[in-house]
């Protein structure tokens, strides 16, 4: 799938989220999306765990 088209699909389906449950559903539904990419990108290796809590905790940039 190319991106414009991953982008229409999702930008499609928060449409439907939005008017459906309304504003707090619609956030709801972004940050449920996001934990659970954050959560797979930890599983699968792509992020370091050790590394993003060592951004987040300002101990090393993110460089």
């Amino acid at each position: 799938m190319s991106t414009p088209l991953v982008g229409a699909l999702i930008g499609a389906i928060l449409a439907v989220v939005a008017l459906q449950f309304g504003f707090w559903g619609f956030v709801l539904v972004i940050v449920f999306g996001a934990v659970g990419a954050l959560v797979a990108a930890l599983v699968s290796g792509r992020v370091d765990f050790a590394s993003l809590r060592d951004v987040l905790t300002g101990r090393r940039s993110s460089k």
